[in-house]
């Protein structure tokens, strides 16, 4: 009797071959919708972020990522001197500031 019930609770085989693209169409799809909501926004941000600190110049106000408001001073390659009270300056890295929120409300 168990090698008869056995029989009848195996699957039957599908009519057709499964089509690949059938699949992959659910992964193919959650990658198209993870990529233009979770990358593409993420690599934007990134280069406007790039332009902006290649953008800076003597006078501008900024941000630094530990939260530091200041005003540029000096420019070199890859430092910026950050004036931020009278008499008061530090060496920040451009990789490390972000753009001033006053700035970015002023300009919209």
């Amino acid at each position: 009797m168990t090698t008869s019930a056995f029989i009848y609770l195996q699957a039957t085989p599908a009519q057709g071959s499964p089509n690949i693209m059938t699949g992959l169409l659910p992964l193919i799809l959650v990658f198209v919708v993870f990529y233009f909501f979770m990358i593409r926004p993420q690599m934007r941000k990134q280069k406007e972020l790039t332009n902006y600190r290649n953008a800076i110049a003597k006078g501008d106000r900024i941000i630094t990522t530990g939260g530091i408001y200041g005003k540029v001073v000096e420019v070199a390659a890859n430092i910026v001197t950050v004036e931020i009270a009278n008499d008061v300056k530090i060496r920040v890295d451009k990789n490390a500031i972000l753009k001033d929120q006053s700035d970015a409300a002023a300009r919209q």
